[in-house]
């Protein structure tokens, strides 16, 4: 009969094998160590658009895995419903004759990546992670009689790609000896103010080995901030306020043409 005090000791023998079978696939683990070149952005009256740089390293506790190294990174503003409507001439004149209906969509978006996107992700990984800017916005379904539902997602991205809202910047991520990259990615003038993800892909041969995400603050500041609370949390003020500023502009232009006129 084997003594009970020996159990343990065998116990202890085979998890030490199962931790040696594990160890090698755990320490082929690549980590994202990210840093950005601001985390904040204040909207003020005076804001013209901002540079984002986003640099970082990959850390290992092995030697590089073979294969080359791709770098895909994601910046997304905050995302709303919105109803995109097709206008056609009838008569003369210009009506909505067709809408869908965007269950969700970033007011920003763009991708950076290390090189041409179907060639660094595949498209099943592209699928899992909603990379692509089709693949981040979300239209669930569209009424039976769009037969070219598809059509309109791709009028909303035209749109915003020419509003500088939306961008796929290929090979605009520099990686040096496979452990430091950097890329730059321009925010435009009009931006919501939110909560912007970052989000940082390592790929090699077309599938996600790492992934890292941070957030970037949009607000407004200053007068900016003030007129925005005011217009959502007292709008009738802000409506009467308007008003009176619009008023008293008007009368000052009156007044002004009457001088002017008199003197001339």
């Amino acid at each position: 009969m084997i003594p009970s005090r020996i159990l343990p000791a065998g116990l202890l023998t085979l998890a030490l094998g199962l931790l040696a079978l594990v160890a090698p696939r755990t320490a082929l683990a690549e980590e994202v160590v990210m840093g950005l070149s601001q985390s904040s952005i204040s909207i003020s009256t005076n804001f013209s658009g901002s540079d984002i740089l986003i640099f970082g390293a990959i850390k290992r506790e092995v030697a590089i895995p073979e294969g080359d190294l791709d770098v895909i990174v994601t910046i997304s503003g905050p995302s709303t419903p919105l109803t995109i409507r097709r206008k056609d001439r009838r008569l003369g004149l210009w009506i909505n004759t067709a809408a869908v209906e965007i269950d969700r969509a970033p007011s920003f978006y763009a991708v950076a990546t290390t090189g041409p996107l179907s060639e660094v992700l595949s498209q099943t990984e592209n699928l899992r992670h909603r990379v692509s800017i089709p693949l981040a916005i979300r239209s669930v379904g569209a009424p039976e009689t769009v037969g070219d539902a598809q059509t309109f997602t791709e009028a909303l991205i035209r749109i915003r790609t020419e509003n500088g809202l939306y961008a796929l910047l290929e090979s605009a991520v520099e990686v040096q000896e496979q452990t430091l990259f950097r890329a730059s990615i321009s925010l435009p003038a009009n931006l919501t103010e939110g909560d912007y993800l970052t989000r940082i892909f390592l790929a090699r041969d077309g599938e996600v080995v790492a992934q890292y995400e941070t957030e970037i603050d949009v607000r407004k500041v200053g007068l900016e901030r003030y007129l925005f609370t005011l217009a959502h949390q007292q709008p009738l003020i802000y409506g009467l306020m308007s008003l009176a500023i619009a008023i008293l502009a008007g009368w000052g232009a009156s007044a002004f043409f009457r001088v002017v006129l008199r003197q001339g």
